[in-house]
């Protein structure tokens, strides 16, 4: 079940090698921030939403299984998941995210306690 949540769902649009740095994020129910950065690696994809002033800037991780669609057309990704859900996530932790295996196991409990893949 973990694989899945960090995979684009196969209809979500998104091409490999894309560059989604910059796209708009949208949540269920409106706008959220922009991608920071994003991670193409296999079994690892996310993306990495700067929340702006909306909630003080913090910066969320998104694993790639909550992105629902991509618009390149529109530079838009929109997310499965609410406002509310983003902004009682983990916050993103750019030390750790990368190889520390309890900051992934934190993100992955997370996500699927707020709703399953």
């Amino acid at each position: 079940m973990e694989s899945i949540m960090w995979e684009y769902q196969e209809n979500s649009g998104y091409l490999a090698g894309t560059d989604l740095t910059g796209y708009r994020v949208e949540a269920a129910d409106g706008h959220i921030g922009k991608v920071d950065k994003h991670s193409d690696d296999v079994d690892a994809r996310y993306i990495v939403v700067d929340t702006g002033p909306w909630i003080f800037g913090k910066h969320v991780l998104l694993p790639a299984g909550t992105v629902i669609s991509v618009d390149s057309d529109n530079e838009t990704i929109q997310v499965n998941r609410t406002k509310e859900e983003i902004k009682n996530s983990p916050e993103f932790d750019k030390e750790k995210h990368t190889d520390d295996a309890d900051y992934r196991q934190q993100v992955d409990g997370y996500y699927h306690g707020t709703r399953p893949y």
